[in-house]
């Protein structure tokens, strides 16, 4: 009070502050929200451009002389090359890229699955603090460094066990490829059997369940969403790998499930255009467009069957 007259000050005060406090609140959530807003339209739009791109160059290479639709999507022999009777047939290309991709996983999926089930349901926490990170540092290895170990002694070694095993060839290039995949697989696994409710375990170990049977029986299965959407993941990106292929399997094209012959993929076939002494107008070059726009549609197609198969087999606890 002063001169009899009472002091609002100390009243409207806080409640000032708090007013530009709410407000600040508003203007920094609005901020927020409008860069997150733009950073996702940000990513549809290059997704956009992406596909803009490629198909607008691949439009070109099916209206150059000596190509069709036809003989590409049902064409068994590739030859693009210069001064050589020209073929564009791609399957030879999806048969190598597959090829690695399923030696791949066959060797990824049981290591990933089984070392996740570890981590998840018998490793102790101190174990699983050394082993995780260690399995994700395979995944920030450079992919050059995996081709040269493919080159320098996974070949060498199948050599020594079979004399089919080419210089060049498809098992060395999927056994590498597995290795990079397998921090996917296990990553992710894991944390889906994580995320398993406990109740489950005990329910089942209440039952008169072993451990084992608890994991493979129950646990496994109830984590069967996340366990597959991680091991289409971990396809689609055997399927897109480049250096390692580029390095081990080799550049020729066949039509082949043997897996000690020298074969191409389509990831592969894209760098050797990309590096080779062709015309950025010609056939030739023109044909990496088409590739890479088919390797884009099959590296989609997964990504969404691992989203259809994610939402058909969740599971939702309460």
């Amino acid at each position: 009070m002063k001169n009899g007259i009472p002091s609002t000050s100390k009243t409207w005060f806080p409640v000032s502050v708090r007013l530009r406090s709410r407000l600040t609140q508003k203007v920094s959530e609005a901020g927020i929200l409008s860069g997150m807003g733009l950073i996702t339209i940000l990513s549809v739009l290059l997704t956009l451009i992406i596909i803009i791109v490629l198909g607008y160059e691949a439009s070109l290479f099916f209206q150059q002389d000596g190509v069709s639709v036809r003989e590409f999507l049902t064409g068994v022999e590739w030859n693009p090359l210069l001064g050589s009777e020209k073929h564009f047939g791609i399957w030879p290309l999806v048969c190598g890229t597959l090829l690695v991709a399923f030696i791949a996983l066959l060797i990824a999926v049981p290591a990933g699955l089984l070392t996740a089930v570890f981590l998840s349901e018998y490793a102790n926490p101190r174990v699983r603090a050394i082993i995780k990170p260690a399995l994700e540092v395979l995944a920030g290895i450079p992919t050059v460094v995996y081709g040269f170990l493919a080159l320098t002694v996974f070949t060498p070694g199948f050599k020594m066990i079979s004399e089919n095993v080419g210089s060049y060839n498809a098992l060395s290039a999927g056994v590498a490829v597995g290795i990079l995949i397998l921090p996917i697989i296990t990553s992710l696994s894991e944390d889906a059997l994580r995320a398993v409710p406990n109740n489950l375990r005990e329910g089942a170990l209440g039952l008169g369940a072993t451990p084992a049977e608890t994991s493979f029986k129950v646990i496994l299965p109830a984590a069967l969403s996340g366990i597959i959407s991680s091991i289409l993941l971990a396809a689609a990106r055997a399927i897109g790998e480049t250096m390692v292929v580029a390095l081990a399997a080799g550049n020729t094209p066949k039509l082949t499930l043997n897996v000690g012959e020298e074969i191409q993929t389509m990831t592969g076939f894209m760098v050797q255009m990309a590096l080779g002494d062709v015309s950025n107008y010609g056939v030739e070059y023109l044909s990496m467009y088409a590739v890479a726009f088919m390797l884009f549609i099959i590296t989609l197609g997964f990504t969404l069957m691992g989203a259809l198969i994610r939402k058909r087999f969740r599971e939702e606890y309460q």
